[in-house]
């Protein structure tokens, strides 16, 4: 062997070699990096305004998941396009677990089916990490009009027409009345408002006959009278109002409209950092004090029983309220 081919072998080798190390050093730099998670502060997006359900149940997770994980997670409010925006703007941020959405259904499996053109594809833009609460829709009268519970109303609006407020277009709400509408078959007409409070306050005042939101948006206005519930759209009564009957007690036995919220990576966040943030969570959700928050603001403790099972969940999600918008015909304008 001549001294230039035993000089391009030796360059070829340690070239190798080199590169095997380098390869080795990135390898163990990133699980160095998933292993020592989280080393900053975590932004907790959500894509609302402050003092909504969304932005309540964040500022509840947030500092217990903070204890938890030894770093700060800080909530920011993205608002906009029924939280679509703030959505579309964690999808698109780094996938290394320092951002973080807080979502309900509606920005993720509702909006996205009424919108003409989605931001953000649902089942490929995030990973599902872990629900934190479940929370359904109540169906709510002002003092002014005569009925006494939901059958009745439900008899109305087979009698005349029966206008039902929401705090707008777009959401769980929206989707519920028109849902209701489906299932009973009534003279029901949705009248979306500009946030939860003018659709509470004309309602109460009687110029539209109900109202249907999420618990959290009525629960003050039910427990001190102002509101009469005839109905939660849940599979079961919950435990803090426990005198309301749910809507399959009441002639529609298969009806049912629960939100949930929970929290969500981008894409690609490696999987160590995905498990470590469940198993988070989930110690969050079974803390006393956390689940005394929670019941106070009218959101019923949850939490996955993995990231797999709730990716599964919201793909099931997904199908089913856009299958319920496409049949109503509802659109988010």
């Amino acid at each position: 062997m001549n001294p230039k081919t035993r000089l391009r072998r030796a360059l070829m080798l340690g070239a190798g070699v080199g590169a095997a190390w380098l390869s080795t050093g990135a390898l163990w730099g990133t699980a160095h990096a998933q292993t020592a998670y989280p080393t900053k502060p975590i932004k907790l997006v959500v894509g609302y305004p402050p003092g909504g359900s969304n932005d309540i149940v964040a500022r509840i997770v947030a500092p217990a998941l903070g204890s938890i994980l030894g770093q700060q997670v800080l909530v920011e409010n993205k608002p906009g396009a029924n939280g679509t925006m703030g959505a579309a703007q964690v999808s698109k941020s780094p996938a290394d677990g320092y951002t973080l959405l807080l979502s309900s259904a509606s920005p993720l499996v509702i909006a996205p089916h009424l919108l003409g053109k989605s931001p953000f594809d649902v089942n490929k833009d995030f990973i599902a990490i872990s629900t934190v609460g479940l929370t359904p829709e109540a169906v709510a009268v002002g003092p002014s009009l005569p009925v006494k519970n939901f059958q009745e109303l439900l008899e109305l609006a087979k009698k005349q027409d029966v206008t039902i407020s929401s705090s707008g277009n777009g959401g769980l709400p929206h989707l519920t009345i028109e849902l209701l509408k489906q299932a009973s078959k009534g003279r029901i007409t949705h009248v979306p408002y500009k946030g939860a409070g003018p659709a509470v306050t004309d309602t109460i005042a009687g110029h539209v006959n109900a109202v249907t939101m999420d618990l959290p948006a009525l629960i003050t206005f039910i427990r001190d009278g102002r509101l009469k519930a005839l109905a939660v759209t849940s599979d079961s009564r919950v435990d803090f109002l426990p005198d309301v009957p749910t809507a399959q007690e009441q002639g529609l036995p298969s009806f049912s409209a629960v939100n949930w919220l929970g929290v969500f990576a981008p894409a690609e966040t490696p999987r160590p950092i995905v498990e470590k943030l469940h198993s988070a969570l989930k110690q969050v959700v079974a803390d006393a004090q956390v689940r005394e928050q929670l019941h106070r603001a009218a959101v019923v403790p949850n939490s996955s029983a993995s990231p797999q099972a709730f990716q599964a969940f919201l793909a099931k999600e997904n199908d089913r309220w856009g299958r319920i918008a496409r049949e109503s015909g509802a659109k988010m304008d």
